[in-house]
């Protein structure tokens, strides 16, 4: 967890410069995530990492607590929601698998691009179940097992992955695939109900589920 942290401290200053590969595609899954928001509601991200999708989902809630593991995303979190005015997301340090949280704290918990970080995929899921009241939502976007169709960048990051950990230049990184992902989500106490990928050919899956 630590050199985990430590990567993502790391480069947190360029990643917040880097821009978004697809904007489109961003910005669908972001309308569909605020459809099932409210505005009473409180919501949890998890791996929010600067802060970004928290901060443009602000104006639809009552709350946000946004965490990451890495202080350095944190900070950027906190510098951008202080020059744009925003005082209802609270950044927070903190691992996916922090217990801390009361059970059935929130009305939605988010992970976009987080799950496929994570070491123990199932322990994390399992954690954020806890966290979600009844009739609540888990709203996911993971990167997930892609095979020969999958666009060329992503086949040659792929490859050259494991090279990249080796030399520290990359993080921890699984490629589950989508039906023992979704599964995954099911068993922990939820119903699926949105699974897709946006657009059809990203490696990423967005999937909604409810606490039952």
């Amino acid at each position: 967890m630590k050199n985990t942290a430590a990567f993502w401290d790391k480069v947190s200053e360029k990643y917040a410069k880097t821009p978004i590969a697809n904007k489109e595609a961003y910005q669908l899954t972001l309308n569909k995530t605020r459809s099932y928001l409210k505005p009473t509601d409180h919501v949890l991200e998890v791996g929010c990492g600067t802060g970004s999708t928290a901060l443009l989902l602000s104006d639809s809630v009552e709350h946000i607590t946004a965490t990451d593991y890495s202080a350095g995303m944190i900070d950027i979190g906190n510098r951008n929601a202080r020059q744009q005015g925003i005082t209802n997301v609270l950044f927070q340090q903190a691992a996916v698998t922090d217990t801390d949280v009361p059970d059935k704290s929130y009305d939605a918990v988010l992970a976009h691009n987080i799950l496929h970080l994570l070491e123990d995929v199932p322990a994390g899921i399992d954690t954020i179940a806890k966290q979600v009241k009844s009739g609540g939502y888990f709203i996911s976007k993971t990167v997930t097992e892609f095979g020969a169709g999958a666009p060329l960048k992503w086949r040659l990051m792929k490859k050259v992955l494991p090279l990249m950990q080796w030399l520290g230049k990359a993080p921890h990184v699984s490629f589950m695939p989508i039906q023992t992902l979704e599964q995954l989500i099911i068993s922990a106490g939820f119903e699926i109900v949105e699974s897709g990928n946006y657009p059809k050919d990203h490696i990423s899956r967005y999937i909604v589920a409810k606490k039952l």
